[in-house]
């Protein structure tokens, strides 16, 4: 089979995974939402939610529109980028806001519907909740890989150079671009939309469990409508659209790669291949991921651990798959060394599984780490704050070991065990990202069905459904919790991979900038070189890339401090719009007549708009900032300081992230912990101390935590649009 036959099978698998989605999504909205009242309170939340993405999309819009222009100044005035920069930045950001939209519209749809099921069966509960959140995961990749299909389609038409291997360094370069709007776009969901659902979180937790002391979603609380709205706003449109850049940016950055493996060693047929071999693994991952999406099923009364097998089931078996799949795809594509480079794929599927299971050991209250901080409250909120914070650092230690040995390993295999052979080194890291994220449409279904069934839960205490109802959604929560809780782990592992895969992406698009303007040589070490001829290594001397250049070193600093500045912004934004609710709620409490014993209706759509306005307001800053800073280094250091920045930005974000969502989930399920009837149970002041320790971790894992990850790549992704300016114009 040609390698030009082999690329149709990449839309294909796309279009076969919006098929899914659009099956999935009709045969959940056969089921029936349940009584009136809990089809009224998913209208609300629905509503709510759709409210605020409406307002949301017209900042980022307008945000998007100003870049652009940006954008087609320096590529049609400067000369400084490619003329495809600005129409490849608009649709990243467009279809990674459409991913985001159909997985939360479904969301919305989903929650009674999960909780109405609940009401006959856990497996029903559960086949319900998962098959909503496979909508999502099926959305994602299928519009991930349709689009980077359309890409080259349109790039391999219009790119004119008269070198073949030449082009395809230029389609890559280019497609790699719209990365940078899918991740803008990706930023702004997870920022606005985690700011929304923890101000309404935090604010119902304080004031309705701890003070006035009544259950969780209990209709009489004023923030539990925007409570719910922003389970879907932040944890379902959010990690989705941080999840289709993560997907598209480990892609195209491997695809980049192998362009300029291949550049000066192989073939333009050879080149081809390592250019679509990334995209052919992500099209077999979709068809596998949709088998395993079948397999998740489980029995009435399951514990929490037959609840997470009957998910890492579906999962399991899709990994397995995909890593006998690829030993397949690299033999038809024939790419040399292709059985070693297999094995980085298998390497990156098996460091995903370990983040996983490690983030699943440190955060689900099955284990005793969490359990340990649940025992901590019996001596206050102090000492669950205490333990909570140091369980997180703790468990920060398998994340970055996996990704350690990860990174070592599979560049070992691609360069056959040649550590000299930098370009195919790089290319395995690159592709062992792709493994990782290849079995996204199962992993994200098991990430999105977190949200869903924590609003069944909400549902049925609202709607007034039975305890035993009530029973079963709260253990689909529980597992919700922890499953998304590991689809951050997979986020934050596959970030890491993938930004030094878009280290080397970087060099490239440097080399591509200078050729741009001319220079077409470069002195290396009083040698002349050919730019186009020239290798990472080279640019790397030529630039000064070292720990010796004090340029490199005030990067690493700034890159370090920049993700510790980006979180206390998101935190204290988080804070503010939270003490709004807080104080909202106090003051319906006292000037509502009734709201407590039932009698009086609370003003649910107050606590919307607060919840709305402080996310729409606070996420601006934080945004600007990451994209800001690295094009004021790149004028002011250049590409060595650019490299210190990101490489800074790399390693501590990396570690910060798995924190905070490591620390926020154990608090949470602690707090479940608990509330199932250990060490005192519901309303007792162990549970209040864990409600306060829930609140802190809310922001940890589900605002600041999860947007460190899109940080990384973003500043990454601004570098790469922006190559051309700090390559030619740098001050220093």
């Amino acid at each position: 089979m040609s390698t030009e036959m082999m690329f149709w099978f990449i839309p294909f698998a796309a279009v076969v995974a919006l098929l899914f989605a659009w099956h999935f999504f009709r045969e959940l909205m056969k089921h029936d939402e349940g009584t009136d009242t809990m089809k009224k309170i998913a209208l609300h939340v629905r509503k709510g939610a759709m409210s605020y993405l409406k307002q949301q999309y017209k900042i980022v819009t307008i945000v998007f529109v100003i870049m652009a222009i940006f954008f087609a100044i320096l590529a049609y005035v400067f000369h400084l980028q490619n003329e495809w920069v600005p129409f490849a930045f608009l649709t990243g950001g467009f279809f990674s806001g459409l991913a985001g939209f159909l997985g939360m519209k479904t969301a919305t749809y989903a929650s009674a519907r999960t909780a109405n099921a609940a009401r006959n069966s856990l497996n029903a509960g559960l086949r319900v909740a998962f098959r909503a959140g496979a909508v999502m995961g099926l959305v994602v990749v299928g519009l991930a890989l349709l689009d980077i299909s359309v890409w080259y389609i349109i790039l391999d038409t219009f790119v004119d150079e008269a070198d073949a291997k030449h082009k395809m360094i230029m389609i890559t370069t280019t497609m790699l671009t719209f990365g940078m709007g899918a991740s803008l776009q990706a930023l702004f969901a997870r920022v606005g939309g985690g700011i929304y659902t923890k101000a309404a979180d935090v604010g119902a937790d304080l004031v309705g469990k701890v003070e006035a002391g009544i259950p969780e979603d209990d209709p009489r609380n004023p923030a539990t409508i925007a409570d719910n709205v922003g389970d879907n706003v932040g944890d379902v449109a959010g990690m989705g659209a941080d999840l289709y850049e993560s997907y598209v940016g480990s892609i195209l950055a491997t695809a980049a790669l192998g362009a300029a493996a291949f550049y000066t060693t192989g073939t333009a047929d050879m080149q081809l291949k390592a250019v679509f071999a990334p995209m052919l693994i992500a099209a077999l991952g979709i068809i596998l991921s949709i088998i395993g999406i079948f397999l998740v099923r489980t029995k009435e009364g399951a514990t929490m651990k037959q609840l997470l097998g009957s998910l890492g089931l579906g999962v399991n078996v899709s990994s397995i798959l995909i890593a006998i799949g690829t030993f397949g795809i690299m033999y038809l594509l024939q790419i040399p060394n292709w059985q070693y480079i297999s094995f980085a794929v298998v390497i990156g599927l098996i460091v995903g599984t370990v983040i996983g299971q490690g983030t699943e050991y440190y955060t689900s209250h099955a284990y005793k780490p969490t359990q340990n901080i649940a025992k901590s409250a019996e001596t206050g909120p102090a000492t669950v704050i205490i333990s909570g914070i140091g369980t997180g650092m703790i468990s920060t230690a398998i994340s970055v070991g996996a990704i350690v040995v990860g990174i070592i390993l599979s560049y070992l295999f691609a360069a056959k065990f040649d550590i000299t052979n930098l370009s195919a080194g790089l290319y395995g890291v690159g592709i062992a990202a792709v493994g990782m994220l290849s079995t996204l449409g199962i992993t994200l279904a098991t990430d999105a069905y977190g949200p869903i069934a924590d609003n069944a839960g909400g549902n049925a205490e609202m709607s007034k459904l039975g305890p035993e109802v009530r029973k079963r959604t709260d253990a689909l929560d529980a597992l919700g919790n922890t499953t998304a809780a590991t689809g951050k782990g997979f986020a934050i592992g596959s970030a890491a991979l993938t930004a030094l895969a878009l280290l080397a992406s970087y060099i490239e698009e440097i080399k591509i900038g200078l050729l741009r303007v001319g220079q077409t040589t470069i002195e290396v070490g009083g040698q002349v070189i050919q730019t186009a001829e020239a290798t990472i290594m080279d640019f790397m001397t030529y630039y000064e890339v070292h720990l010796m250049n004090p340029k490199v070193l005030v990067g690493i600093f700034l890159g370090s401090v920049m993700t510790f500045v980006f979180a206390g912004l998101t935190m204290n934004a988080v804070g503010r719009a939270a003490q709004k609710m807080v104080e909202e709620v106090r003051r319906q409490f006292r000037e509502i007549k009734g709201i407590l014993t039932g009698e009086g209706e609370p003003d649910y759509e107050r606590c919307v708009e607060i919840s709305t306005k402080g996310a729409q307001r606070e996420m601006i800053f934080p945004s600007a900032v990451a994209v800001i800073m690295p094009i004021i280094v790149g004028i002011v250091l250049g590409v060595s300081g650019v490299m210190g920045l990101l490489v800074g930005g790399l390693a501590s974000g990396f570690v910060l992230a798995v924190f905070m969502a490591n620390s926020g989930g154990a608090w949470d399920n602690a707090k479940k912990y608990v509330e199932e009837g250990n060490f005192g149970g519901k309303g007792s002041d162990v549970h209040k101390a864990t409600v306060v320790g829930d609140t802190v971790g809310d922001p940890f894992k589900d605002t600041s935590g999860p947007s460190l990850n899109i940080l990384i790549k973003l500043m990454t992704m601004v570098s790469i649009v922006m190559a051309g300016l700090t390559g030619v114009y740098s001050l220093l």
